[in-house]
């Protein structure tokens, strides 16, 4: 008589569930726009929906403490009105993705066929990819230093792309023999995880070695409906949460070393489609409560969170669940990466669990052109005034000022009042 041996795993008995009623986003119209997006981004701080809007390319962004604070102040520049404006592609852009370890280096892919990377700091355009893909790019990822490109394109053609070199070193067509969009994101041991359709429109999932695109690494059919399945990759677990497009339930596997390498771990189920989702980065989650995972589910009007955990009896931090993890500081400036050095990500522990700073803004710095032509006589010397507002105060300082200024128009205001009263009553007076 044979006995079956149960693989182990940390992560086989992860549960989801939903959050409750109050934790909720409500009254939000999510887009109805038909392409085959999350519609939704987050981090440890603020929630980013794609809402619906005459014109396309309206987003809402919500804190997630849920507290709002109207300033007392008059704000600096009306939120409405960009940083900076990113000008380039032809046709709407549909993809972004900051780079992992670069500051201000950002990746945008279009309508246009284009994959342009970004420094935003400057606004200015580091590269541009326009001649690779011959239609539309489903999908791009970054691997874990940011040195090679993975895409996904209507051609049906999986491409590993080294941006720097304008090359692309690795490809495969038909990864997945359907024609509905394929997606593909790299895991922590340079695989490439994909999900698509077979033929028959039956949604399947691959695991691609990029050394070697003759035969997967693994290859599953699941099921078939023709919901877009969407990867949310785990890289300090290897869990891959799948989420279909129009689909009740989110499905994650372990990937592993072992055959089949891809292993089915569980489904978490609701009543309600999701149009959408937001993945959380681990930074932002609670391991007080052994959460390895959260989403924020898009309904048609309202937003969800689902947090999946690991029981555990201890209260103690659980260092096998919670390894040093990818923190927000660069590891390189825009124009070292571009110079050709990589660096891995700046790792952070999470046994304290991740406060996130208060200010972290974006510095621009925007270059004129006439700064870059030799100067045709006496260059006088560059006073304080001349400098760049960033650099003559800080943000803090600027409020600071901008609140006595405030203070001090108001009791002019009233001194000017109580002064034209005192005119009236000896007018009167007078009278």
């Amino acid at each position: 008589m044979s006995r079956r041996v149960v693989r182990q795993s940390k992560f086989r008995h992860v549960f989801g569930q939903a959050a409750k009623a109050d934790q909720a986003y409500e009254d939000i119209r999510v887009s109805k726009v038909t392409w085959d997006s999350s519609f939704c981004a987050v981090n440890p701080k603020f929630l980013a929906i794609i809402v619906e809007a005459g014109g396309g390319g309206a987003f809402i962004v919500l804190p997630l403490a849920k507290v709002w604070q109207i300033p007392d102040y008059t704000p600096m520049r009306n939120i409405t009105e960009p940083i900076i404006t990113l000008e380039g592609h032809s046709k709407r852009v549909g993809i972004l993705s900051w780079h992992p370890t670069a500051r201000n280096v950002l990746l945008s892919a279009g309508g246009d066929n284009v994959i342009i990377i970004w420094n935003v700091g400057t606004g200015e355009v580091l590269l541009s990819l326009d001649d690779m893909h011959p239609d539309v790019i489903h999908s791009v990822c970054w691997n874990s230093n940011g040195s090679l490109l993975a895409t996904t394109c209507k051609d049906k053609t999986l491409r590993i792309i080294d941006p720097r070199k304008g090359q692309v070193v690795a490809e495969r067509f038909a990864a997945h023999e359907g024609m509905r969009p394929m997606r593909a994101v790299f895991t922590r041991q340079g695989h490439i995880f994909t999900t698509g359709f077979t033929r028959m429109s039956q949604r399947e999932l691959g695991l691609w070695d990029p050394n070697n695109f003759e035969e997967p690494v693994a290859l599953q059919e699941m099921d078939t409906s023709n919901g877009v399945l969407l990867p949310f990759y785990d890289p300090d677990s290897s869990i891959v949460y799948l989420c279909g497009k129009g689909d009740s339930s989110i499905r994650y596997f372990e990937i592993t070393d072992e055959p089949p390498f891809v292993h089915y771990l569980n489904t978490f189920s609701s009543k309600e489609p999701q149009r959408g989702m937001g993945f959380m980065p681990k930074r932002g989650l609670d391991v007080s409560k052994c959460e390895i995972a959260r989403f924020y589910k898009l309904h048609e009007r309202k937003c969800e969170p689902i947090i999946m955990t690991v029981p555990r009896k201890s209260d103690l931090f659980q260092d096998d669940l919670y390894p040093d993890t990818p923190g927000p500081e660069p590891a390189l400036e825009a124009d070292e990466w571009l110079s050709g050095q990589d660096a891995e990500p700046v790792l952070i522990s999470l046994r304290d669990g991740y406060v996130p700073p208060k200010h972290r803004e974006l510095r621009v710095t925007k270059r004129n052109i006439l700064d870059l032509r030799p100067p045709s006589g006496p260059r006088r010397s560059q006073s304080a005034s001349d400098a760049p507002l960033s650099q003559q105060h800080t943000l803090e300082t600027l409020l600071e000022e901008i609140k006595a200024l405030r203070e001090r128009v108001q009791a002019q205001e009233q001194r000017i009042t109580a002064l034209e009263n005192m005119l009236c009553e000896l007018v009167d007076g007078t009278d």
